[in-house]
């Protein structure tokens, strides 16, 4: 098995919800030496990348959460539950996030009954640091409260004054859409909104590399 196929067939091993779905995450936390062995640093340039996932059916937000690109690349997910066996979590911050990781945890929200919406701004390497210290010290996070904790990170960071405490994911996604230099793309995807057969069509692809 080469070293790529060992990495995603880890990444195979996941639970999936929004941030209020009720389920726990079993996996105890990794411990500082997993987090910083997966530490993983990202060539571009610091930026934050706010991901809200949004309900194809209501168009309600479902889940928010945050990659800040720094001295390394991480992924505050507050109260998620996307869990990646590949990659070490403490405290609802994913750690090694790769270009592989980063698009897999994207693409692993977009289904048929969600879409993502993925809002980039570059910033300074100052505010990137403080966004990830910000982010180290703000887990876990209790359920349902991803918005509140994401938006109380981001308040904290000069040029984002303008971002409002809120308890909503679109909420967040409209404030932080304000911020000038803001790119924002769009996942839409079908997959089955039976997470089961989700992962049994993942693990099948990676079989059969």
């Amino acid at each position: 098995m080469t070293c790529l196929t060992r990495v995603f067939a880890g990444l195979a091993l996941l639970v999936l919800a929004g941030c209020g779905g009720g389920v726990t995450d079993l996996r105890p936390d990794a411990s500082l030496e997993e987090v910083s062995r997966a530490a993983y640093s990202h060539p571009g340039p610091p930026a934050l990348t706010l991901y809200t996932m949004i309900n194809n059916r209501s168009g309600a937000g479902a889940h928010t959460s945050l990659m800040i690109n720094g001295s390394q690349r991480i992924i505050f997910d507050p109260a998620g539950t996307v869990r990646l066996s590949a990659v070490p979590e403490r405290d609802d911050v994913l750690y090694g996030v790769t270009p592989g990781v980063a698009d897999f945890y994207a693409r692993a929200h977009a289904r048929e009954t969600y879409h993502v919406v993925i809002q980039r701004v570059q910033v300074s390497p100052e505010v990137a640091e403080r966004a990830m210290r910000l982010a180290m010290s703000a887990g876990p996070v209790a359920s349902a409260q991803c918005s509140l904790s994401t938006s109380a990170i981001l308040r904290q960071l000069p040029g984002f004054e303008n971002i409002g405490s809120t308890w909503f994911p679109k909420r967040l996604m409209d404030d932080f859409a304000q911020i000038p230099g803001v790119q924002t793309t769009k996942i839409f995807e079908n997959d089955s909104d039976d997470k089961a057969v989700a992962i049994a069509q993942f693990e099948q692809a990676v079989a059969g590399q």
